[in-house]
């Protein structure tokens, strides 16, 4: 059973591609395809608005993602798209802000760190001016330019990619944690991030403070609305419920860098799960029963919105 959601009458019928999962890989690549003639149709077991992805502080920045040999160029491509789109940003909900990543040095970055252009690197760390995307209304804005481009976005569950194969000849797999039933594939694991929504005692720029072998991070992002505190990184963690506790300590780390955040008046928790995967990124083809084929973009990791359309553009390639 399916409910066409895309506000057009028949919009959903005789598509060439079916592309699984309504996060911000998933509608990204749909817009890629739709846009370059495809017949596309989305299949989303949820609203925008509940995966993954909306939950997202979203700061460009490649973090938590592999292989680094694919993701600079990923990055950037994306970055770049991101740049454009940040001169209607009540449109498409991206920012360019700046802000400062602590503790990080460009020569421990890969070679797509020297592609940035204005990072200051000082004492502290990377000041940088970077796309801080507000995510439900650039999920919103893809939707949008998804049905513009003929395309539509459906509400439907699937146990098996047989299903999207006996209505459309190419699948595309953008499902996220989903993958790892419905490849299925082991290796993909969530990476729990839980969030703090506070009202913005008047913090204009971003920071960051991460280290890669803790499960605890430091960051806040502006967005408009609502300053978005952060964070958590808990590897194998299924818990979507989130924790008082944890949101204090979140709090209160916060607040040793900008004093003003411990009085700020708490507005909302939200906690997502970051589709990571041990062997990385999976953007890759493969054969359907029939003389389909199955094209896999998944396993993005903390930074599906970082690589989204540069992933996005990888596997429309593979549709042809």
């Amino acid at each position: 059973m399916s409910e066409d959601v895309t506000g057009r009458g028949g919009g959903a019928a005789g598509a060439d591609v079916i592309v699984v999962g309504g996060g911000v890989s998933g509608l990204t690549t749909a817009m890629v395809l739709a846009e370059r003639g495809h017949r596309v149709r989305v299949w989303s077991a949820a609203p925008s608005s509940a995966t993954t992805s909306a939950v997202a502080g979203a700061l460009w920045w490649p973090y938590r993602i592999e292989p680094q040999d694919w993701v600079g160029d990923w990055s950037l491509a994306s970055l770049r798209w991101y740049e454009e789109l940040a001169a209607r940003p009540r449109e498409t909900g991206v920012r360019l802000v700046d802000g400062m990543h602590r503790g990080e040095r460009l020569a421990a970055l890969g070679p797509w760190a020297g592609q940035l252009d204005g990072v200051v690197e000082t004492a502290e760390g990377l000041r940088c001016r970077l796309p801080l995307i507000d995510m439900p209304v650039h999920l919103e804005w893809l939707e949008r330019r998804v049905r513009a481009a003929g395309g539509s976005v459906e509400r439907r569950t699937i146990a098996s990619f047989d299903e999207a194969a006996a209505e459309a000849r190419t699948v595309v797999n953008c499902t996220g944690l989903g993958a790892r039933e419905l490849v299925p594939d082991s290796g993909v694991r969530p990476v729990r991030g839980q969030l703090v929504l506070v009202e913005n005692p008047g913090i204009e720029e971003w920071f960051t403070e991460a280290d890669p072998a803790s499960s605890e991070t430091t960051y806040f992002f502006p967005q408009p609305g609502r300053l978005v505190l952060g964070g958590t990184a808990g590897a194998d963690d299924w818990d979507t419920v989130p924790d008082p506790r944890t949101a204090r300590e979140i709090v209160a780390r916060c607040a040793r860098i900008r004093p003003e955040i411990a009085r700020a008046r708490v507005i909302g928790h939200r906690v997502g799960l970051r589709p990571a995967r041990d062997a990385g990124v999976r953007i890759e083809a493969e054969p359907l029963p029939g003389g389909g084929r199955l094209v896999h973009n998944y396993g993005h990791g903390g930074a599906g919105v970082t690589v989204a359309l540069g992933c996005a553009e990888a596997a429309a390639h593979l549709v042809g």
